[in-house]
């Protein structure tokens, strides 16, 4: 239990080198960390959590192959590792691109069935819908940042652009979201919300 709790402060570069030495309670570990938000950001990019698996699996599985050659203090794990994911949905929505929106299945959702639930499910595909009709840019940049809560520069990074850049289209997406969404208060509840 001990080590667990240790690997569990562990810094991400030091458990990727603790990988790179044959350590498989590390391997777990960074599992752990990133493959829940890898998969909800590949489930929000591409709309579907098969393919979101697909590519978080991927991710990880490039990260394995190159944690022996990792070079310490070049970049953050998780920075790469955003970026390969981001890379690979975008690779992913290049090739489907053509196929209509209503073909795209839309993500499960495994709420209980009670009134809030459903009301968040509503405001949830709402929110999901609306972040579709997006620019994939912008998309990225809003999930990343307010949906992931990641820092403007590490979005930076982690989508190859400026952080003013980022700004940018963070400012632009939010700014189109609100305008989607603004004609749906009262549909999605938030006017009986005490």
């Amino acid at each position: 239990m001990a080590l667990d709790t240790a690997l569990s402060a562990a810094p991400e570069e030091a458990l990727l080198r603790l990988y790179a030495n044959g350590d498989s309670l590390a391997a777990r570990e960074l599992a752990r960390r990133f493959l829940p938000r890898m998969l909800a950001y590949g489930r929000r990019m591409l709309g579907d959590g098969d393919e979101a698996e697909d590519v978080a699996q991927e991710a990880m599985l490039r990260l394995w192959r190159i944690a022996p050659d990792w070079r310490t203090g070049e970049a953050q794990v998780s920075t790469w590792l955003w970026r390969v994911v981001a890379n690979l949905c975008t690779d992913r929505l290049r090739r489907r691109r053509g196929v209509a929106l209503d073909a795209v299945a839309e993500p499960e959702d495994d709420a209980p069935s009670a009134y809030s639930a459903m009301v968040n499910a509503d405001r949830a595909a709402a929110l999901e819908a609306a972040l579709a009709l997006l620019p994939e840019r912008q998309r990225q940049a809003v999930v990343l940042r307010h949906l992931e809560g990641l820092p403007n520069p590490e979005i930076a990074q982690i989508l190859g652009i400026g952080v003013e850049a980022v700004e940018s289209l963070t400012a632009r997406g939010k700014r189109a979201l609100a305008a989607r969404l603004s004609g749906q208060r009262e549909t999605l509840g938030y006017d009986h919300d005490d």
